[in-house]
């Protein structure tokens, strides 16, 4: 990946977890466990904020390209 170019993740979320997390399953896919409810973008800002800590980015660097309101999501990473 070179500085100009960015990376899309696919992401599967679970809202109303039990218990919060990320699981990779391959190459560019995940899945995050959020215990927010869907609701005024929570469960999004979660997914925002696990997927970062779990890649060692800031959340500033991840941003929602489509699926802002389904539980299948692209992410990307922007330089």
């Amino acid at each position: 990946m070179t500085k100009t170019q960015a990376r899309r993740l696919e992401v599967r979320v679970q809202p109303r977890a039990g218990r919060a997390g990320v699981e990779e399953l391959g190459p560019g896919r995940f899945k995050v466990r959020v215990t927010a409810a869907p609701e005024k973008g929570r469960a999004n800002r979660q997914v925002l904020n696990l997927l970062a800590a779990h890649l060692s980015l800031p959340p500033s660097r991840l941003i929602i390209r489509s699926g802002r309101s389904a539980r299948s999501k692209v992410i990307e990473i922007i330089p």
